[in-house]
């Protein structure tokens, strides 16, 4: 049997995130710049490659993949890389197959998601408000991430909302999502802003909101109940007693979640990156191409890899700067 994919600190390495695309349809401020140059399109793995790298992680003891980007939906074909994962699902291999978006193409493949087995989806909302959507995604439409809400709900499929706390932007709505998402039988997951990125004219200092100080806040409102149930990712999860619904917090400023980390990410440029908040990288790219028709050398590129996963990131804004900061967008590792 296969020998499992274990970290030099005994984590079991079973989630895979993987970036199909380095494009998006939306510009979020903490996410890329304004005007990003994208990576010219041989740089990129073909959907062949990305299906043959993932299934080689499926081999190797990952049971839960996540499709991420920049915008995954925005791949031309993507439909069709679902389509092919979904044979692990049915032969129980794979547990989850999931994505993260942006909400924008819900409208058109919700069904088509549904129908290639994915059950669960987060997207990405940070305000309710139409105005301030349109700058904080810098292109976004409000209108039409909502009705990818309602397309994705009507198809069958969970939706978990996932909002960036943002100081001075989102702060005024932290009551307003909770409702939101309590009438539309959604759960939330609010994620610290995290310092990635060329800062230019992004000061992350300010940006930053401590989930510590919006849990307070929740608090003087709602009946909160810790749960011990995780999904797989690094949220940890409250019940609103009076709601019934589930708030998740992401802290890795706050509370550093890193003992049990279970995941790594792959770049859409086959980059494997064992940590979000490091610039430790490994090229998979180069044993997938070489040997086309040979999974040994990629199975070893992974494992050595996986052999040099550090115990956690480096963030801290404790000395009021954003220390530990990594110099690539959230987008080129995958949301």
């Amino acid at each position: 049997m296969t020998a499992p994919l274990i970290d030099p600190f005994a984590r079991a390495i079973t989630y895979l995130r993987v970036s199909v695309t380095d494009r998006c349809d939306f510009r979020c401020v903490y996410c890329m710049s304004e005007n990003m140059t994208f990576l010219p399109k041989k740089e990129l793995l073909t959907l062949e490659e990305l299906d043959r790298l993932c299934s080689t992680f499926v081999g190797l003891g990952v049971e839960k993949l996540r499709i991420t980007g920049g915008e995954p939906l925005v791949r031309r074909d993507i439909m069709t890389f679902f389509r092919s994962m979904s044979r692990h699902l049915d032969s129980g291999a794979l547990k989850e197959l999931t994505l993260t978006t942006n909400g924008s193409q819900l409208e058109r493949f919700a069904k088509d998601l549904y129908a290639a087995g994915v059950r669960r989806i987060n997207v990405s909302l940070d305000t309710l408000d139409e105005d301030k959507f349109a700058r904080v995604t810098r292109w976004g439409r409000l209108p039409q991430v909502l009705r990818g809400l309602d397309a994705a709900q009507a198809a069958g499929l969970r939706v978990k909302l996932n909002a960036v706390a943002l100081k001075g932007f989102n702060e005024d709505e932290l009551f307003t999502l909770a409702e939101f998402c309590a009438a539309r039988d959604m759960d939330l997951t609010w994620i610290e802003v995290m310092p990635m990125g060329d800062l230019g004219n992004e000061n992350r200092i300010g940006q930053y909101w401590s989930l510590k100080d919006l849990r307070a806040q929740l608090a003087e409102r709602y009946t909160l109940i810790d749960l011990a149930e995780r999904s797989g990712g690094p949220a940890r999860y409250v019940q609103l007693q009076e709601t019934g619904q589930k708030i998740g917090f992401i802290t890795p400023l706050t509370h550093n979640f890193c003992e049990s980390c279970n995941r790594v990410r792959v770049t859409c440029t086959g980059e494997i990156y064992m940590c979000l908040g490091q610039e430790d990288v490994a090229d998979l790219r180069a044993p997938l191409r070489d040997h086309p028709q040979d999974d040994a050398p990629l199975e070893d590129a992974i494992r050595a890899a996986i052999l040099l996963k550090p115990k956690g990131h480096d963030f801290d804004y404790s000395r009021q700067r954003a220390d530990g900061q990594v110099s690539r967008h959230m987008s080129h590792t995958g949301g």
